[in-house]
């Protein structure tokens, strides 16, 4: 579950996994990878000090969604987790938004009032995706 703490740190809290914002996520995967800040900052085509404030949770503003996208394919991580780690919406998702722009409000308010609600929600979404994916084959 993704939770809101400020314009694009959104922490990550699942059972059982320790609280990650977006910037511990990527060092912590850089890390692993066996990169440099300036490696990978010159793989992206970004500027090391942008990386590292992203690192450190002090950018002013995330990346864009194809940055974000080369990220994860770089360290191995799930592109769209990382995109609304950052606070964004993948671009697929932005036009559903907006077409439920009136209910969106309610879910959110009512999933961040009633944490097992949520929970519930999110069980259900991936019990769905699973039993889809088994379809498939």
């Amino acid at each position: 579950m993704l939770i809101f703490s400020s314009s694009h740190r959104y922490k990550k809290f699942t059972q059982g996994e320790t609280v990650q914002s977006f910037g511990q996520l990527i060092r912590k995967a850089r890390k692993k990878k066996g990169y440099s800040q300036r490696e990978l900052a010159n793989e992206l085509g970004i500027d090391f000090t942008y990386l590292s404030k992203l690192e450190n949770d002090r950018a002013d503003y995330s990346p864009k969604e194809e940055k974000i996208r080369q990220l994860a394919s770089h360290l191995e991580l799930e592109a769209e987790e990382l995109i609304f780690l950052s606070g964004r919406l993948p671009e697929g998702e932005e036009d559903f938004v907006k077409q439920h722009y009136k209910t969106m409000p309610t879910l959110f308010r009512r999933m961040r009032e009633n944490p097992k609600f949520a929970q519930k929600i999110f069980q259900e979404a991936i019990k769905e995706e699973k039993r889809g994916k088994s379809a498939d084959f």
